[in-house]
Order: structure tokens, then C-alpha cells, then sequence
């Protein structure tokens, strides 16, 4: 991998968007993910070669998170960072260039209007190669069932923040599972255990974004 690549990698690690974004402190006036990314393009680094980097990158990230070592700020501009990487990399997604690893369907349920975990959880799912599909909040199980019948071999994620949407959550889980028993669910959120997601008959449960990301590559890998 050369220089300009792990760079890369490095300005996801640590969140560090473009040059004129001032976090963080450390990189401050330098170039960040988003001129980094359209200068390795410009120079015929194959983008797969760059999503692969950023993957790393935010599985260094995830781990560090896993381990306490970094908070969801430090997540959160990290995913911000990746993002801005995504944005170039998208049309290699849509030419075939770069084939997606699969679809996630994803959206706050019923009753809950919290999207900030929702919204890293699709970034970071995103920036490891997956096209998500954002119903957004408040989404009632009729949305998800539409969206699956557009996408018949997509997972499907399910967050909440309040323990009251609870409910609202098992009955979607149920409802997915009673019209598609093939399609895999995964849950998480604040209020949420391993015990709960077992009980509500989800497929699987992750606590932070990256757990998300490895249940799906165990999808994929048929695990």
C-alpha cells in the first residue's frame, strides 16, 4: 500500500475530514480524507485498493471503541471522514468498478425519533463496502416489509433509543420474520441486550457499530 493510501486510512483513524476541518488539533492545516482521496484517484490508485484502507481504518477505530479507548465523538468523525471518501468512491459502486458486498435496510422504529446511532451505524456500514438503504425514524414495520420486497436478499437493521419503543421493535421483528423467515434482522440500541434481541427472535445483536459490521460480513462469508 503507498503512502498516500495509508494516509488515507490514517485521516479516517483520527477523523480528520479535509484540510480545513480543525479536528483533530494534531492535524490541523493538513489535507484530510476528502483531498487525500480525490489525489490518490487522480493518480490512478484503484479504488478498491482505497476502500480496503479505509475498511482497516475503521476497523482500528471500531476496536479502539470496543476497548474504551475512543468515545462516540471520536466514532462519529472517523464515520464523518469516511463518508467523505465514500462520496468519490460511489460511482465505482453504481459503474460496477467496486461490487458492493451486499444491502442493508436500516431505520429507527416505530415511536422513536433518535437517528444519531442509526446514522453511524449506516456510515460505518457504508465505509465497509455495503450499500444501505436509510428508511430514516419513526419507521412502522410496513416500511421494512415494502423495502424488503424491493430488496428480497437484504439484512435488515433495527435501532432504538427508548426502552418504551421496545415493543414497537419486537412487533417489527415478528412481522419480518412471519412474511420473510430467510431475511436476517439485526438490532441494537441503547436499551437493548443480547438476551432482549434473542427473545424478540432477531438474528443478531451488536452493541456499536462495528459489531454490526461483523455480523454481516459473518452473513456473507455464509457464517
Amino acid at each position: 500500500m503507498n503512502e498516500l493510501v495509508e494516509s488515507i486510512g490514517k485521516c479516517i483513524e483520527f477523523g480528520k475530514i479535509s484540510k480545513a476541518s480543525p479536528y483533530p488539533k494534531s492535524m490541523l492545516g493538513q489535507e484530510g480524507a476528502d483531498e487525500l482521496t480525490r489525489c490518490a484517484l487522480a493518480g490512478g490508485t484503484g479504488p478498491d485498493v482505497i476502500l480496503q484502507a479505509c475498511n482497516d481504518a475503521m476497523q482500528r477505530i471500531g476496536d479502539k471503541f470496543g476497548r474504551n479507548e475512543v468515545f462516540v465523538p471520536e466514532l462519529l468523525m472517523a464515520a464523518k471522514a469516511m463518508n467523505a471518501v465514500m462520496l468519490q468512491l460511489k460511482p465505482f459502486f453504481q459503474s460496477g468498478k467496486i461490487k458492493s458486498k451486499g444491502k442493508f435496510i436500516l431505520g429507527t422504529v416505530a415511536g422513536d425519533l433518535h437517528d444519531i446511532g442509526k446514522n453511524l451505524v449506516g456510515m460505518v456500514v457504508e465505509g465497509n463496502g455495503w450499500e444501505v438503504i436509510d428508511l430514516g425514524v419513526d419507521v412502522d414495520a410496513s416500511k421494512f416489509i415494502e423495502k424488503i420486497r424491493e430488496n428480497p436478499s437484504s439484512t435488515v437493521g433495527l435501532s432504538a433509543l427508548l426502552t418504551t419503543t421496545m415493543e414497537n421493535m419486537s412487533r417489527t421483528v415478528k412481522d419480518i420474520k412471519s412474511l420473510f423467515p430467510h431475511i436476517r434482522v439485526i438490532v441494537g440500541g441503547a436499551p437493548l441486550t443480547l438476551k432482549a434481541a434473542e427473545q424478540m427472535g432477531a438474528d443478531g445483536y451488536a452493541p456499536d457499530p462495528q459489531g454490526v459490521v461483523t455480523l454481516l460480513d459473518g452473513y456473507s462469508a455464509g457464517i
